[in-house]
């Protein structure tokens, strides 16, 4: 999807039971019509004008949420183009997200007629909350843990079903870190699926 906001004014980013994944987001002006109307000529003239933290502000603000509110103003992004009327354009897809326990099954599942493709998984820990109940705090200390296999081990078991069930354990994704209680994400859509000719 794609979301125009023109400048003072809030975009209102949404998923329905699933969470935003930021493609890309500008806040700038690369045409003179869009979010031109009642605007000076003056104020549109500049076309190649981008705030270099857009990515990062939107992602860090949206990424992995369900919703998230955010000004297209100057105070947030900063002003890339003084005297030009801006906007913010932000590209997202809107995502399932599990989490999967080490030690428990992760089951993913699509409507009648659609198919998995998976966009992200990782096992290991990047926080200490998640996964957390009943560990001891030194099995949560390492946050800097990843399975480089994650991906390829969901990917190669999912993509293309209606559904799949993976275990979130060491002996199928290896053991990125001894010691540390780890968790499965993986975020995932759902597709129609095409007919072969």
């Amino acid at each position: 999807a794609i979301d125009v906001t023109c400048e003072g004014s809030q975009a209102n980013l949404q998923c329905e039971g699933q969470v935003l994944v930021i493609h890309g987001a500008d806040y700038g002006r690369h045409d003179k019509t869009t979010c031109s109307d009642g605007r000076a000529a003056s104020q549109l003239q500049v076309v190649q004008c981008s705030s270099p933290t857009s990515n990062d502000v939107v992602a860090k603000s949206c990424n992995g949420k369900n919703s998230c509110t955010i000004p297209a103003s100057n105070s947030v992004f900063g002003d890339p183009c003084v005297g030009t009327y801006k906007y913010l354009e932000v590209v997202y897809t809107c995502q399932f997200q599990t989490v999967t326990c080490e030690g428990s099954q992760a089951k993913l599942q699509c409507g009648k007629g659609q198919i998995l493709v998976i966009h992200r998984a990782d096992y290991g820990r990047h926080d200490q909350t998640t996964c957390s109940n009943l560990q001891s705090d030194c099995m949560l200390r390492d946050v800097l843990c990843s399975s480089p296999e994650s991906i390829k081990v969901v990917a190669e078991s999912c993509n293309g079903k209606n559904s799949c069930t993976i275990s979130a354990t060491s002996s199928v994704f290896g053991n990125p870190c001894f010691g540390t209680y780890k968790y499965l994400e993986v975020d995932y859509t759902c597709q129609c699926k095409y007919l072969k000719q």
